[in-house]
């Protein structure tokens, strides 16, 4: 699916590996990072990177886990740089106290980041942030979906801290290609699945077993070509 959609990076939700690693898929053409909780413990989460070889090559050191939490940093050309996150935040049934971690986890993230690189936000934050441009302005556009619940709020306010705009709600497109997880039981279909940068909905991504569309975002940048730091 990844190959037939022609995606060079993707944020994998709930891998539920163990510990930390990573695996080359010699003939699929992808390396796939992964971050967990350890072996003994109850692996329901879990996220991971699966990046083409090709760009692997050329990336300067592997993703660096932290919490189930992964980010993957880009030396870009022209003396550029891009920190990508792939995460995985609580449900909105999940405590309290886990949900103030995750924030304060992503909050410490995102506030080590330099301010003139770049940052793509990516993965299942299990939340709604509805449609209320006017509240939110210059965080989420009018073409959001449905309501925000508490969790949503959540995210709305780490987004408002760090300048961040959730784009899955700026371009109009048809509610088939927007919302990205059914619910099980009323089969409604919602978005929770988020991305900093233009993303689009591959309804057709559906030969692997799950119950979420694959997201695609699309932008310009380009890796410097430099040796790759032995892990």
């Amino acid at each position: 699916e990844l190959s037939r959609y022609n995606i060079d990076i993707a944020a994998l939700s709930e891998t539920r590996c163990a510990d930390e690693g990573h695996l080359r898929e010699e003939g699929g053409g992808y390396t796939f990072f992964w971050k967990g909780k350890p072996a003994n413990n109850r692996r329901v989460h879990g996220v991971g990177f699966a990046i083409k070889n090709q760009i692997v090559s050329q990336i300067t050191e592997f993703p660096a886990g932290l919490n189930e939490r992964l980010t993957l940093h880009l030396q870009l050309a022209n003396n550029l740089s891009a920190t990508v996150i792939s995460a995985y935040a609580p449900t909105l049934a999940a405590e309290e106290e886990q949900k103030e971690q995750f924030y304060a986890d992503l909050d410490e993230i995102l506030t080590i980041i330099l301010k003139e690189d770049k940052i793509i936000l990516l993965g299942d934050f299990n939340v709604r942030v509805g449609w209320d441009s006017n509240m939110w302005r210059g965080t989420i556009g009018k073409e959001g979906v449905g309501k925000a619940n508490p969790n949503g709020i959540l995210l709305l306010s780490k987004c408002v801290a760090h300048d961040l705009v959730i784009t899955n709600t700026i371009f109009r497109q048809r509610d088939g290609y927007k919302t990205t997880w059914q619910h099980p039981r009323s089969k409604q279909w919602h978005l929770l699945d988020y991305v900093i940068v233009r993303a689009r909905v591959m309804r057709g991504a559906d030969d692997c077993w799950t119950d979420h569309r694959l997201g695609r975002s699309i932008f310009s940048i380009r890796v410097a070509l430099k040796h790759r730091k032995q892990p």
